[in-house]
């Protein structure tokens, strides 16, 4: 398996023909899967905003307040009001809003980002993460598209790339009734390709200044295996959630 960087990119517009960029750039095999960062999927999609967009209300306000508390320095409470618009749940509100958004991911301030934009205040998620990667295999004809972002882990130092939409192949794949080495049958071994792609994929894009947002999975293998698009866990199982929604942050 191989990964490359899809090359000379520009800095992508609302409105850019995302798929056209890219397939200009790259000739497409059969079974390659194309990894996109989210930042280039949301600035062709629109969603830029400005902190003016979000006037805060009483909870941001609230919000914004503790987290300065604790920081030692102020916090906008737009920038909360923003996480408050694009989240369905706030899981932990201090020392850092924990949330859900609204297509099911779980992470810090709705994933909503400050960094590499040029003519706005803020980068949200795209809306359907799915929905995108779906639109752009069209696009550019390929078998598989990962929509990526990085975040961080619990227990874990540090941010990793993480598929938050794929379109064409599973999310992952299913283990559990062959056998290992040693012939005993594996009874829970799920892998979730989806992220371990979009982690590959991460550290040939790089972080910062890279600006090299799309990378080409060439040479993986799904094999003979159940697929499935089950990712983000359901919140009867996650039992991780379950107690943070009774934590409460006493630092």
């Amino acid at each position: 398996m191989e990964l490359f960087a899809v090359p000379d990119l520009p800095e992508v517009q609302p409105g850019d023909d995302l798929g056209a960029l890219i397939r200009e750039r790259v000739d497409l095999r059969d079974d390659d899967v194309v990894c996109v960062a989210s930042t280039v999927v949301s600035k062709a999609e629109g969603r830029q905003a400005d902190l003016d967009d979000f006037p805060a209300g009483p909870r941001a306000t609230e919000l914004a307040a503790r987290l300065g508390e604790i920081a030692g320095e102020e916090k906008d409470p737009r920038f909360a009001q923003a996480v408050l618009e694009e989240s369905t749940e706030i899981i932990m509100e201090a020392p850092f809003l924990l949330t859900e958004s609204r297509f099911g991911h779980v992470g810090v301030n709705a994933g909503i980002d400050r960094s590499n934009v040029p003519d706005a205040d803020l980068l949200l998620l795209p809306t359907r993460p799915t929905r995108s990667a779906e639109r752009i295999r069209s696009e550019i004809e390929a078998d598989n598209v990962v929509v990526t972002d990085t975040c961080g882990r619990p227990f874990r130092h540090g941010q990793r790339g993480v598929a938050i939409g794929w379109a064409g192949i599973s999310a992952s794949r299913d283990w559990r009734g062959e056998t290992d080495r040693d012939g005993r049958e594996l009874g829970v071994t799920v892998q979730n390709v989806v992220d371990e792609l979009a982690a590959a994929a991460n550290l040939v894009a790089g972080e910062g200044a890279g600006g090299t947002p799309v990378v080409v999975v060439r040479g993986f293998e799904f094999g003979d295996h159940a697929g499935s698009d089950n990712h983000f866990r359901d919140v009867e199982s996650d039992f991780v959630r379950q107690a943070l929604r009774e934590w409460e942050y006493e630092g």
